[in-house]
Order: structure tokens, then C-alpha cells, then sequence
């Protein structure tokens, strides 16, 4: 049964981890999908609207302080969930589409800024936004209301060809590991996943089942049902960081 008290909110979607992350979050809540583009979250409200869930598309850019404050001023006024209080929200934001990975003196400022304000300015505009509305749900959730954020190799070691990402990444897990020793007496569960090799994305046959992921590729439905399993980790067992890799992965 989807939830008529509390709401979950996904910022970042896009074909793995975003979608199946929402899909999971929209069996218990409903849910709201925050991204640039309105083509990176329209399917996704329509298959969990036709699933019978509750879903809410808004274009923002997590970046912006103001932009993320108006899309929160929306989703309160929109019919379904002015009532709601939030119980989740997951920062699954990529920084922009030019590639960072690339020799460290090929690389420029633009590379190095694209990477800081995606993975740590966006983090912290995100965090400040959301983390007022976890505390209020604190008393009345069945859960812990739970913070989550995407992490990635790069957030616990550096690489060839990947410094400013790196950079970028790792900043993010230490500023969200001080929020969980900030937030956690609290009341809210604040976790890193760090996702350890390349992930697969579903085609449109496949993209509401967990059956087309190859060997060697950390199916997003994988993804999705450990962040299921964050969000309901009892207080007294929270777990910050959790890495997730394919069976074959070397690590």
C-alpha cells in the first residue's frame, strides 16, 4: 500500500539508478523526481502512475539554491502531496554530460568546477533543503527518515584520468559522513553507497524487471533494493556506508 502520510524524493533520474531507485521507493511512498530535463523523468512518473503509484515530475537544477527551493514550493502546492511530510530523499545527481575523465593536464577549470558543483555544491544546496523536512518526520515516520547519496569508487580513492572526479566525488562522502554524526543522534539515517563497477541499464523491456542484467554489471534493481534496505534499518543498527560491486569485480 502506498503511503498517504509520507513521500519520497529521488533528484537525479535517469535510465539505471534513478528510475529503478523511484520505481522501489514508489511501492511504499509516493514519490517525487527531480531532474534538468522533463524526457529524464515523464516515462518514469507514467510507469509508476500506470503501477497505480503516486509520482510528481519537476525540472530543477539541484545546483541552484533557488531553483531547488521553487521545486519544493510546487510539490507542497501540488494536490497529491501538500499534505505529505518527507521520509526520504536520495542525491543521485551526475555532474553535466562533458567528460572529466581524461589526463590530469588535458583537463581544465570548467572540468574541475562541472565536477565540485555537481557532486558537492548540488550535495549541499540538496541536503539543506531536504534535511529540515526529515527532522519533522523524525516522530511520526514507521522508518527512520533516511538521507542517501550515490557515491562512486572514486569517492574512497583517486585514479589515472580520474582526479577531478574523484575530487568531486570524495568531497561529497566526507561532507555527508559529518551530516550522519550531525543528523544521525537525531533521528535521521544518513548513508553513502558506493557504487563499485559499471552499471547496467535495462532497455524498455526489461527497464521494470530484474532480469537483463549481463555478467559483470551491477544491475540497477540491485541498487534500488539496498537502498529499500537503508531506509529501513532499524536505529539502533544504522549503517553509513555500503559498497556495492558485481560478483566478479576485482576490488
Amino acid at each position: 500500500m502506498v503511503s498517504n502520510k509520507f513521500y519520497a524524493v529521488v533528484a537525479g533520474i535517469g535510465p539505471g539508478t534513478g528510475r529503478s531507485v523511484a520505481l522501489k521507493f514508489a511501492e511504499h511512498y509516493p514519490v517525487v523526481l527531480l531532474a534538468r530535463k522533463p524526457e529524464s523523468y515523464q516515462d518514469v512518473v507514467a510507469q509508476i502512475k500506470k503501477a497505480g503509484g503516486k509520482a510528481l515530475g519537476v525540472s530543477t537544477d539541484a545546483t541552484d539554491e533557488s531553483a531547488l527551493a521553487s521545486a519544493f514550493e510546487s510539490v507542497k502546492k501540488d494536490v497529491e502531496f501538500e499534505n505529505l511530510q518527507l521520509v526520504a530523499a536520495i542525491y543521485n545527481v551526475r555532474p553535466g554530460s562533458r567528460s572529466s575523465r581524461k589526463p590530469f593536464l588535458e583537463l581544465t577549470l570548467e572540468d574541475l568546477d562541472t565536477s565540485l558543483q555537481g557532486n558537492l555544491r548540488g550535495l549541499f544546496t540538496f541536503a539543506q533543503s531536504v534535511v529540515p523536512q526529515l527532522l519533522k518526520s523524525v516522530e511520526s515516520s514507521p522508518y527512520p527518515p533516511t538521507f542517501i547519496l550515490t557515491g562512486a569508487t572514486a569517492s574512497i580513492r583517486g585514479s589515472i584520468n580520474w582526479s577531478v572526479i574523484a575530487a568531486g566525488k570524495s568531497a561529497g562522502r566526507i561532507m555527508l559522513q559529518s551530516l550522519a554524526k550531525e543528523f544521525g543522534p537525531k533521528g535521521i539515517h544518513v548513508a553513502h553507497a558506493i557504487i563499485d563497477g559499471g552499471i547496467d541499464v535495462p532497455d524498455e523491456e526489461h527497464s521494470a524487471n530484474n532480469d537483463a542484467t549481463p555478467d559483470g554489471k551491477i544491475s540497477p534493481f540491485g541498487i534500488a533494493e539496498s537502498y529499500w534496505a537503508l531506509h529501513t534499518q532499524h536505529k539502533s543498527a544504522f549503517t553509513f556506508e555500503i559498497d556495492l560491486r558485481p560478483f566478479n569485480e576485482k576490488f
